[in-house]
């Protein structure tokens, strides 16, 4: 999760700063503090700057693993034929992911999902550039990560399970011929909206308020983050109850690779697994305006999205 203070001496952005604000951002503050021109306010410079891509690292590598982890959990828990696969997947899922950004943190922020990324960019914790760095990395690391995973797997495990990916509909046997089987591409997208609104609200939010991040800890925050990430695929997948679905993404990167590399079906309505939650990272930058301020302890502001449409104006 991010740093609430992006700051030249350390490219790293945490949710657990060292000292608090003693204010929060106002216009008359942007107007002060934010850059004067456009490509500063962006943070153009970050894109040539070397400490953000060596950061981004982290995001790829991290990427990586996490596509082939929880494919390889998706792929398992199914293939192993147990009575309650989604409660397993859903478990594992929350071990893997509060793993991976308690590792992850200390070098990039641990985003490791363009929804953590795009909410820290719109709410003002990082620049549109080190976003559009962080998201570049984390889609190429989730291509690597589904292409490791092509690479141990034999074909049939591959085909029937589609390498783990996110995926609405199957074609399956029927008695009179092939039928699909799954979810409407309506029902989806809601589903990815309101599950990424809740991801965020419910845990993301504790990881970007400095007050909470702190009396809580990083290994509690990020548990929290992991826990409330396998809830919501345990949900998804148990309350449409539709063979063929394989639950909210609330990460396009993730769901991009498998599709990149497999192809064939994990294409048909992939525009859900980025469009939904896009919709709703946008839905809690709002929500997080219009609260009154004193409810939300977060540090930085600098690239706040409205603040910087606002102060462009003046």
């Amino acid at each position: 999760m991010e740093q609430n203070i992006p700051v030249a001496e350390d490219e790293r952005v945490h949710p657990f700063s060292s000292s608090p604000m003693s204010e929060h951002w106002n216009i008359e503050e942007a107007k002060k503090l934010s850059p004067f021109t456009l490509s500063q306010k962006l943070g153009f410079h970050e894109l040539f700057s070397s400490k953000v891509w060596r950061a981004s690292l982290a995001e790829l590598v991290g990427s990586a693993v996490l596509v082939f982890a929880i494919d390889t959990i998706v792929i398992s828990s199914y293939e192993t034929q147990t009575t309650i696969p989604n409660l397993i997947m859903a478990i594992l899922i929350s071990i893997t992911v509060a793993i991976l950004l308690l590792v992850t943190n200390p070098i990039s922020g641990g985003h490791i999902n363009p929804v953590v990324t795009l909410s820290a960019s719109l709410l003002g914790l990082i620049s549109l550039s080190r976003a559009a760095v962080y998201i570049l990395s984390q889609c190429v690391g989730a291509v690597l990560g589904a292409l490791a995973l092509k690479a141990v797997v034999n074909n049939n495990i591959e085909g029937t399970f589609s390498l783990g990916g996110c995926t609405l509909t199957v074609i399956a046997p029927g008695p009179h011929g092939p039928i699909i089987m799954g979810i409407e591409t309506t029902q989806a997208l809601w589903l990815e909206i309101f599950c990424t609104f809740v991801f965020l609200f419910a845990s993301i939010w504790i990881a970007f308020d400095h007050r909470q991040a702190h009396a809580l800890g990083r290994v509690v925050v990020f548990s929290i983050i992991g826990i409330v990430a396998g809830l919501l695929v345990f949900i998804s997948t148990t309350v449409t109850a539709a063979k063929g679905y394989a639950g909210v993404g609330m990460n396009p990167a993730r769901c991009f690779g498998p599709a990149l590399i497999r192809g064939g079906r994990l294409w048909n309505g992939h525009w859900v697994f980025w469009v939904g939650p896009a919709i709703a990272c946008v839905a809690f930058y709002l929500y997080i305006k219009i609260i009154p301020r004193h409810h939300f302890h977060m540090e930085g502001f600098k690239h706040d999205t409205l603040n910087m449409v606002t102060t462009l104006s003046k």
